[in-house]
């Protein structure tokens, strides 16, 4: 199934210091700021800023904290001025990759994405060389003892996702980007909290990665994850829970 999701589940789970959340914090900050920069400071008229806002409220930021960011958007208030690059590449086994960078100096950071890609066995790729790969969806996961899986499907589709997949530890619901907050809201009513809920690039189809290709993958993935002018890293990966797991242990 998703190795992204898989990875991102895991991730989410050992991300529990106050480092990762402040971590965690600034690049929700930087996506609020770009989102009302971009289509206005109205969450009921700017989807991307909900949906900021609904992934900010998930990692229980303080309501003063998403104002202020959304305020330095609409210029309202001072602050450093964001630019928004999608860079694409390619990792072990051709698993393609695409990041998502928000920076104040755009020839900087397509030096040290070049760099990571470069010293972890993966490699820079033309603009559209990979993002027909993925499609943009909302991504829920929900932990696996929160419900069964008949429960979960036919609450979800009925509030308008399009799937619902086993990814091992957890429930991993996909919707339509503009159905992800009636889907979190359903689940939420229906008294199941999810771990984690986002739009994301999701990819249409995956390469599976065992042994060193799926240690070199995971290690890029977080070289890349770390940068702190990266907000995302996307891949089409698929590796099994219990390599992911030993190499998140390993670190």
């Amino acid at each position: 199934m998703s190795g992204h999701s898989k990875w991102a589940t895991i991730k989410h789970k050992k991300a529990a210091t106050d480092a990762k959340r402040g971590r965690a914090f600034t690049r929700l900050i930087r996506e609020l700021t770009i989102a009302a920069r971009i289509g206005g400071g109205d969450p009921n008229s700017n989807p991307r800023l909900r949906t900021a806002i609904l992934a900010a409220k998930n990692e229980n930021m303080p309501n003063d904290n998403i104002e202020r960011a959304i305020l330095r958007g609409t210029g309202q208030l001072e602050g450093e001025q964001y630019d928004e690059v999608t860079f694409e590449g390619y990792g072990p086994g051709g698993v393609g990759i695409l990041i998502q960078v928000v920076t104040t100096n755009r020839n900087r950071a397509v030096g040290e994405m070049r760099h990571l890609m470069a010293k972890n066995n993966g490699n820079m790729a033309e603009a559209g060389a990979v993002g027909w790969m993925f499609h943009r969806k909302g991504e829920i996961t929900v932990p696996k003892e929160a419900a069964s899986e008949d429960k979960l499907m036919d609450l979800v589709l009925e509030a308008g996702a399009e799937d619902i997949k086993d990814d091992g530890s957890g429930w991993y619901i996909v919707t339509p980007p503009e159905s992800i907050e009636t889907v979190k809201d359903a689940l939420v009513k229906a008294g199941i909290t999810p771990v984690s809920a986002e739009v994301a690039m999701v990819p249409q189809n995956y390469v599976k990665l065992t042994g060193e290709q799926a240690k070199q993958m995971l290690r890029l993935v977080e070289a890349l994850e770390e940068h702190d002018d990266v907000q995302h890293v996307y891949a089409n990966f698929d590796i099994d829970e219990s390599e992911i797991q030993a190499a998140v242990g390993a670190n």
